[in-house]
């Protein structure tokens, strides 16, 4: 994946550059970038930091990575957090002098790794630390800046945590998620498994379901299909029961053949929609693999109907597309799945789109906090 949190000492992670956060003057520093002195070797290092000179808040600098498994070492000089922030605002919203600062050295320090041949690079989260950033704030400034660098370029960004702090790197953004998820758990466990539409996670009458079904309009044959597309060995378009055609069974008040079911839905495979959805929402390809925090080269397989997208993958391409959450179970639905009441992750996923919150790599990060595998994975 272009993004990656991992929970490592970023001394012994292997990529072509390693950021390391120093002062602007040629000393050693506490912390991450003592551990990266004392790795790769303090006096080499020290005198390659002194050739590069003062450094300013927002500027960055590279050198050898000398006894790290790594080709450079890009220092950057973070910005210290002088605001008051009381979290009225999105912190995506948040413009001052540091985080312009801060995004500054996000955005230096990825075009100077791609100028210099690297293929991939390894990040602490800058300047939440002793630089003091709200980490909330700290984490969409690197969100905003990986997600705008990752729509021109291809490079593997590993955000790397460690130590004591290695959990709720997301600050006060876990806890409001934490209380949408411990609610919905608690409503899931409340509500009577036989009324549960396990499909989409609500719960739907028996006679509402038939109603709908009946009156489905133009526009939504495709997406409230009861039926799953798939292909065959000769690449024909095929149709079978999904998990719910029992609801549709000969004993129904009005019961539809096989063959007039099959009139009201669209002869789409899921790279048909998908290629649908994104003419109706007008953004290019590059927007909806970064934003989905999906290589450009997994895109082109699956619009060209090449490779069939896990879960993982569809949740991800509807946040990069900004559906909402009808739009995200139809989707959900015309590659066989569906949200589960029951899974953390996908009450997670919920919060992000009724919150209109779209960025995986975001995502990726809250999932992180919770102790769950990341979407891109």
């Amino acid at each position: 994946m272009p993004f990656k949190i991992i929970k490592n000492d970023i001394t012994k992670v292997k990529a072509d550059a390693i950021v390391n956060t120093v002062n602007p003057n040629a000393i050693i520093g506490d912390g991450v970038e003592y551990a990266i002195y004392n790795a790769a070797g303090k006096e080499e290092l020290l005198k390659a930091r002194e050739k590069l000179g003062y450094m300013p808040p927002g500027e960055v600098g590279i050198t050898p990575a000398f006894k790290l498994d790594a080709k450079y070492i890009i220092h950057v000089s973070s910005p210290v957090w002088t605001g008051i922030w009381y979290g009225e605002r999105p912190p995506e919203s948040v413009f001052t002098k540091e985080t312009i600062l801060l995004t500054d050295c996000y955005m230096k320090a990825l075009y100077m790794a791609a100028e210099n041949g690297c293929k991939s690079i390894a990040f602490p989260l800058l300047a939440t630390g002793t630089y003091k950033f709200p980490k909330e704030i700290g984490m969409a400034v690197a969100v905003r800046a990986f997600t705008e660098f990752l729509k021109k370029y291809d490079m593997e960004i590993f955000l790397v945590v460690f130590g004591r702090n290695s959990f709720n790197i997301s600050g006060s953004l876990f806890r409001k998620v934490k209380k949408f998820v411990d609610y919905e758990t608690i409503c899931a466990e409340l509500a009577p498994r036989d009324n549960l539409d396990w499909i989409n996670g609500s719960t739907i009458d028996d006679d509402e379901e038939t109603e709908s079904y009946q009156d489905i309009s133009e526009d939504e044959k495709l997406t409230e299909s009861y039926w799953d597309i798939s292909e065959d060995d000769n690449d024909e378009l095929y149709y079978k029961s999904s998990q719910r055609s029992h609801k549709y069974s000969e004993s129904r008040k009005h019961p539809k053949s096989l063959e007039e079911s099959l009139k009201k839905i669209h002869k789409y495979s899921f790279a048909g929609y998908l290629q649908q959805l994104i003419n109706k929402k007008g953004m290019k390809n590059s927007e909806v693999y970064a934003t989905a925090n999906i290589t450009k080269q997994y895109f082109s397989k699956l619009i060209n109907g090449k490779v069939n997208p896990s879960k993982e993958k569809v949740i991800a391409l509807a946040i990069g597309l900004h559906l909402n959450m009808d739009e995200t179970k139809d989707i959900l639905k015309i590659a066989g799945y569906a949200f589960s009441p029951y899974s953390q992750t996908d009450i997670v996923v919920k919060y992000f789109i009724n919150n209109k919150d779209y960025n995986v790599i975001k995502l990726d990060i809250l999932l992180y906090d919770f102790g769950l595998d990341p979407i891109s994975s």
